[in-house]
């Protein structure tokens, strides 16, 4: 595998604007998920250090929240600029911690986070509020929008820098104060991003950066001066954020898991389908990505022939290491998550799911370190099967046939999730047709949607609820008053 001797990997926590290099609880060893070895090591934090940074957060949040809009808009292009600056060693620090591949490392870590800082930027002057009307008395109403606070925000390891761009500008740009808690298996472009937002004249406290994993988070979740929660994740961990946080009745915003269907139907674009189906359902982050299309619904009249190319496409996925230029797929990321995704694939094997027609199996070689599994196709499958229900998180793609476009639509919503849907035809009012009935949040026809900033992205169902990016992003982390004043003499 190659080095990344020019960049320093940061370790600590980011509290009071500096990092701290030491912890009540141990520090835990970090592996490289494209070699299994250790390469850093990753200070945890725990209670003391959640009642630290929040106690900073209230010092410092009367001055944050005083400070200008037009401040708040110059600070965060600062960011914005930064990430400019240090995209490769930003993109360096994600093949790192999660394996993602160099060739897409600079727009995920990067280039995307940079672009969300400068649309928020463009908000912090735009917080605005309403008049309302207001009978028989005469007095003047009117609402307001105020920042919540104390703001937690837990993002996992598949894509750490991408969703922390989604979520901290916004809830800087509506003056609150934030705590940033990213996974353990993932923590090291985090830490960088926070210190971007010090060196770019952020106030310390203002923005926190505390490494760490389930105890972490609920410390977080019941601190009683935290006043919203936003968390990306797992489904069952989002119902144990939900059920913490009610103890103070504390908001919470829930991005979850996904099984995103893919409808291709006969008069699509069968190459511009298939090629989506491969690289966003199989390679783009290994399969571990929420609203990765990992269930193929195909018409049956072009099933055979669509089946034959994903199955040859997938088998042609450069897959190895991430800091190879050529490398379109790498490593899951830790030694118990391939093991989880393997035992999947066997399970519905055996169960007979569906049919396995490629890969399924932990890649040896000169790759047998590391955590790499074939990009894997099962065909024929069961809608109903575990296969099609269950979240893999993997490089593992279910393919089902079907004969008309109800039939499509059922199978897409028969799951407990809602995360995204996918729609390839030519028939421009079929396109709109099922994007009305699909039960998702976040639709996209012919093509992969790029998750622009001004776009709001957020799951129905067990997906979860609250929305990411667009004005609807910002009012997550804004509080409603309302002031009635009398024009009575």
């Amino acid at each position: 595998m190659n080095a990344a001797c020019d960049v320093q990997i940061p370790s600590g926590m980011l509290l009071g604007g500096g990092l701290v290099d030491d912890a009540e609880r141990a520090a835990v060893p970090h592996v490289n998920p494209a070699t299994g070895r250790r390469q850093a090591h990753v200070l945890m934090a725990g209670a003391k250090e959640v009642d630290a940074a929040v106690a900073d957060a209230l010092d410092a949040a009367p001055s944050w929240r005083a400070w200008s809009p037009n401040e708040r808009r110059d600070v965060l292009l600062a960011v914005a600029a930064l990430f400019d600056q240090h995209a490769h060693e930003l993109a360096t620090l994600g093949v790192l911690e999660n394996g993602t591949p160099a060739s897409l490392a600079e727009a995920a870590c990067a280039t995307f986070p940079a672009e969300y800082f400068r649309y928020y930027a463009g908000w912090c002057d735009k917080v605005r509020g309403d008049v309302v009307p207001v009978y028989p008395g005469r007095a003047l109403d009117y609402v307001v929008r105020e920042p919540c606070g104390v703001v937690a925000q837990m993002v996992p390891w598949n894509g750490p820098a991408g969703l922390i761009g989604m979520k901290l500008p916004a809830a800087l740009a509506a003056g609150n104060c934030v705590i940033v808690k990213p996974s353990e298996l993932a923590p090291f472009t985090a830490l960088r991003i926070g210190l971007l937002c010090r060196d770019a004249g952020i106030p310390p406290g203002v923005v926190s950066v505390l490494p760490g994993d389930a105890e972490t988070g609920s410390a977080l979740v019941r601190h009683p001066a935290v006043g919203k929660i936003s968390f990306t994740g797992g489904t069952e961990t989002g119902r144990v954020v939900m059920r913490r946080a009610a103890d103070n009745l504390t908001p919470v915003s829930l991005e979850l898991g996904g099984k995103s269907a893919n409808l291709v139907f006969a008069d699509a674009d069968i190459d511009a389908a298939v090629a989506m189906a491969v690289q966003a359902g199989l390679a783009m982050q290994s399969g571990q990505a929420c609203m990765a299309p990992s269930r193929l619904l195909i018409e049956r009249a072009v099933y055979t022939e669509v089946v034959d190319q994903v199955v040859d496409l997938a088998g042609c996925l450069e897959v190895g290491d991430p800091f190879d230029p050529g490398t379109i797929m790498g490593p899951l990321i830790s030694a118990g998550h391939c093991a989880r995704v393997l035992d999947i694939i066997a399970a519905a094997r055996d169960r007979g799911d569906g049919a396995l027609v490629s890969g399924g199996h932990r890649l040896s070689g000169d790759l047998s370190g590391g955590f790499f599994v074939e990009p894997t196709v099962f065909a024929d499958v069961d809608p109903q099967s575990m296969l099609a229900q269950t979240e893999v998180f993997g490089p593992v793609l279910s393919i089902i046939p079907f004969d008309s476009e109800e039939e499509a639509v059922a199978i897409a919503n028969a799951t407990p999730f809602g995360l995204a849907g996918f729609i390839f035809t030519s028939d421009l009012a079929r396109a709109h047709r099922v994007a009305s009935v699909l039960e998702a949040g976040y639709i996209g026809i012919n093509q992969f949607p790029l998750l622009p900033p001004a776009a709001p992205f957020g799951g129905y169902k067990q997906s979860g609820f609250g929305r990411e990016l667009g004005l609807d992003g910002l009012h997550e982390f804004t509080r409603t008053k309302n002031v009635c004043v009398s024009l009575e003499r």
